[in-house]
């Protein structure tokens, strides 16, 4: 019996093999379960979060301000319209009466009768109150009114006379006032 390259015994070359695998075993580092390597591969490092972080911060800067601008040009075609939307009530209740109710009676003679007003065939609006304005104020009706058979108004954002954006009076004889845009009175 010799001896074998390997050094093992003339066993054979089986033995050999066995030990070389062996070794070559040893040397390799132990295998990852698959538990282990999904743990590892699931979460995100730090870096990539305040990656995320950041965009989101820069795209809630740069589209914030267009949407709240937004809101507030909404607010003012919502008060346009209410006041479109009295204005065919009034007309109905002139249809009815004869005339405009007058500055004493308001826009609540569009949903009570007054008092003593014949052909009064109300109400003429679908809702039990009156609307406030998109900002929480009242609107403000004359009649007869300085431009023409009667005035409703809204006075915007801040809810006194005059103003520019948001602040802008929303009035019955006018359309809303765009940026740049001058309308004369």
């Amino acid at each position: 019996m010799g001896i074998h390259r390997c050094g093992a015994m003339d066993a054979g070359r089986e033995v050999c093999g066995r030990a070389i695998a062996a070794v070559v075993r040893s040397l390799q580092p132990p295998p990852r379960t698959a538990h282990r390597a999904r743990a590892r591969r699931s979460g995100f490092t730090l870096i990539e979060l305040l990656v995320v972080i950041i965009i989101i911060g820069l795209l809630a800067a740069l589209v914030g301000p267009r949407l709240f601008g937004r809101v507030g040009k909404g607010k003012q075609a919502a008060a346009q319209a209410q006041i479109e939307l009295f204005g065919a009530a009034l007309d109905n209740f002139r249809l009815d009466v004869g005339s405009y109710p007058t500055s004493d009676q308001g826009l609540r003679a569009l949903l009570v009768n007054p008092g003593g007003i014949e052909h009064w065939d109300g109400p003429y609006l679908k809702k039990e109150e009156i609307p406030l304005d998109p900002w929480g104020h009242p609107y403000v009706y004359k009649s007869p009114g300085e431009h023409g058979e009667y005035d409703i108004i809204s006075f915007g954002g801040d809810g006194v006379a005059g103003g520019e954006g948001e602040k802008q009076d929303i009035v019955s004889w006018r359309g809303v006032k765009r940026a740049g845009e001058r309308i004369d009175q």
